[in-house]
């Protein structure tokens, strides 16, 4: 089978401007930083993200400019951040364009997608301000083809007259980027503890790129294929990067780094503030390995890693620091 190993750089250059994109992860777990800096490096511009629970991913890409408009469900960094900074000042300014639904009907659009089906019906909003009130007016959605016409569509089931059920518009994207465990020169892909949404995102996507922690053979993930949800022919390039998802955890492996996230959320809310961490971290270093240089090197990735017992470090200092 042909090899699908990428330097990371050169997989990033794969995305264009405007290009329609999501990432993998939760709030504070397994996003793809390492790509996202390669992007900012990059000065890639009119992004389309759709999401259910970004992160620090979508801040920072939304803080640098990259971004033009998105579809989610919220950004945050869970306990180090209610709402993302740069994005809470990029919707206070208008300077970006969003439209927002429920956790849940974000990952029923993806797998809608997932599916080649055109909706997902779903019962939670029926009640719900995310119903009546759309941030998109009609001609954004007009001016943009990859957007749906309509929020959603409120029917009432052929089945029982008696019930309404909201219809969710299926989500296809051009790429989906997922930072993973181990994977495979020929994409095979072993996603360890939760997957959230990640397999839905591949598989609604038309193109896979994968960074992964770990390389590793083919027969160790042949062992137990059904820990391997993502079939290897959906994944179209692999990037092999050792912490590519800090300052954020990868179970197994390495927790969140608090003094990196404590840094970047009490440290980026005024525009001078903000180019001076993206300078100091990202544009200021010219890859991967520079960048974990900047944050501590191995001294400070040694205290991040992983208990074997727990998959997460049981004694990382998380308050008062």
């Amino acid at each position: 089978m042909t090899g699908k190993m990428m330097d990371l750089h050169a997989a990033a250059a794969l995305v264009p401007h405007g290009a329609t994109i999501s990432f993998g992860g939760f709030t504070t777990q397994r996003h793809p930083m390492a790509f996202v800096y390669e992007l900012i490096r990059l000065k890639r511009r009119s992004l389309y993200l759709f999401g259910h629970s970004p992160g620090g991913d979508w801040d920072i890409l939304i803080g640098a400019g990259c971004v033009k408009r998105v579809e989610l469900a919220y950004e945050a960094d869970e306990a180090f951040n209610t709402v993302g900074p740069r994005w809470r000042q990029a919707v206070e300014r208008g300077e970006i364009e969003w439209e927002d639904y429920s956790n849940f009907t974000m990952v029923a659009r993806f797998t809608a997608g997932a599916m080649g089906i055109p909706f997902m019906p779903v019962r939670s909003l029926l009640g719900s301000d995310v119903l009546r009130k759309e941030a998109l007016g009609p001609e954004q959605r007009k001016a943009d083809p990859r957007t749906s016409p309509k929020k959603l569509h409120v029917m009432t089931s052929p089945f029982d007259g008696r019930e309404q059920v909201v219809l969710v518009p299926a989500i296809h994207t051009d790429f989906a980027v997922l930072h993973v465990q181990k994977a495979t020169a020929n994409g095979m892909v072993r996603i360890e503890g939760q997957t959230f949404a990640d397999i839905q995102q591949a598989l609604c996507a038309d193109t896979v790129i994968v960074t992964a922690e770990e390389l590793v053979d083919e027969d160790m993930l042949r062992r137990e294929p059904e820990r391997n949800p993502i079939p290897f022919f959906t994944v179209k390039h692999v990037c092999h990067v050792p912490f590519g998802a800090h300052p954020y955890a990868v179970y197994n492996y390495y927790d969140y780094d608090p003094l990196q996230l404590k840094e970047y959320h009490e440290g980026v809310h005024d525009d001078a503030s903000f180019q001076d961490y993206l300078e100091k971290y990202v544009c200021g270093v010219k890859d991967h390995n520079e960048y974990l240089e900047a944050v501590g090197g191995q001294a400070r990735l040694k205290t991040l890693k992983a208990s074997p017992a727990y998959g997460y470090s049981p004694n990382l200092k998380r308050r008062r620091l």
